[in-house]
């Protein structure tokens, strides 16, 4: 069992260090050229190769979106509850406590641990939350609703594609098919590279909240991923892939949108940082419990 928690949760901090190590020793790397070609080109590819790919129910996959959505409501609504109780912002906040790291982090962990049928939950999961951070996250981080930014994320058309051609039964021409899961393959890697880099470069200057901020996303996260693991009855990979990307880390891009918003961006920094660093303690005994 140790080798087989090892192998899964190595691969994915030896990545996160080498690019931490980077930035450490002050060698060039343009986070944001590599965010722009990740997120659009690697990532939509990921999502269509794999969707395409993988020999898995469409129905688990619908099932595994409706756990999603359930998920954000439910953590967005405790959430809500807790930063006004604690006399916190909504607004600045809310983002990090909701959104998980299930790109960077959950798609990498979710096939080494599952396979490719875990990848493709993990997708389902990840594109979700894509969606409603996009709208949702991006209303709630800059008090205006914008639903048209979905239209900017190329993750959504790569999946209504995917899920297209295989709900139709149509055989994707070879020529586009090797080219994309040859563009997908560099995906994994540079998001890992590029969160240890984040890592280095973002400063924890708000040590006491972000660290209540970094425990509420993990732990919040691990008692609704369970929750509503035994609600839907899922078993096997769909339960781990649901409680995996529920207690993952807060996400990069909440601090994106604090920086643009302005909206706290020290603290919510120190809270990316912080409950990375955590999760990366936790994460053995998350993949035992979810093994």
């Amino acid at each position: 069992m140790f080798e087989t928690l090892f192998s899964i949760v190595a691969p994915v901090m030896i990545c996160a260090a080498l690019g931490f190590g980077w930035a450490r020793m002050g060698r060039p790397y343009n986070t944001e050229m590599v965010t722009h070609l990740v997120s659009s080109v690697g990532v939509p590819c990921l999502v269509f190769t794999t969707l395409v790919n993988v020999d898995i129910d469409l129905d688990a996959l619908g099932l595994m979106a409706g756990a999603t959505f359930a998920a954000i409501f439910i953590m967005g609504s405790i959430g809500a509850g807790i930063l006004i109780l604690w006399g916190k912002s909504v607004r600045a906040f809310l983002p990090s406590l909701v959104f998980p790291n299930t790109g960077n982090m959950g798609l990498p962990l979710a096939l080494l641990a599952f396979g490719d049928a875990g990848m493709a939950l993990a997708v389902a999961y990840f594109t979700v939350c894509i969606i409603f951070q996009f709208t949702v996250g991006v209303a709630v981080s800059s008090g205006v609703t914008s639903p048209m930014a979905l239209m900017r994320v190329p993750t959504i058309y790569a999946m209504i594609i995917a899920l297209t051609f295989k709900m139709t039964g149509t055989a994707v021409p070879q020529w586009a098919g090797n080219t994309i899961e040859i563009l997908s393959g560099f995906t994994i890697p540079l998001m890992l590279i590029t969160l240890g880099i984040s890592l280095y470069q973002l400063k924890v200057r708000e040590m006491g909240n972000s660290l209540i901020m970094a425990l509420i996303r993990l732990l919040m996260g691990f008692g609704v991923g369970l929750a509503l693991a035994e609600v839907f009855g899922f078993e096997g990979a769909m339960k781990g892939v649901l409680i995996l990307q529920s207690t993952l880390p807060v996400a990069v891009f909440n601090y994106l949108f604090a920086v643009r918003y302005n909206t706290e961006p020290e603290t919510v920094a120190g809270a990316v940082v912080l409950s990375t660093v955590m999760s990366f303690g936790t994460l053995p005994l998350l993949m035992w419990f979810v093994l």
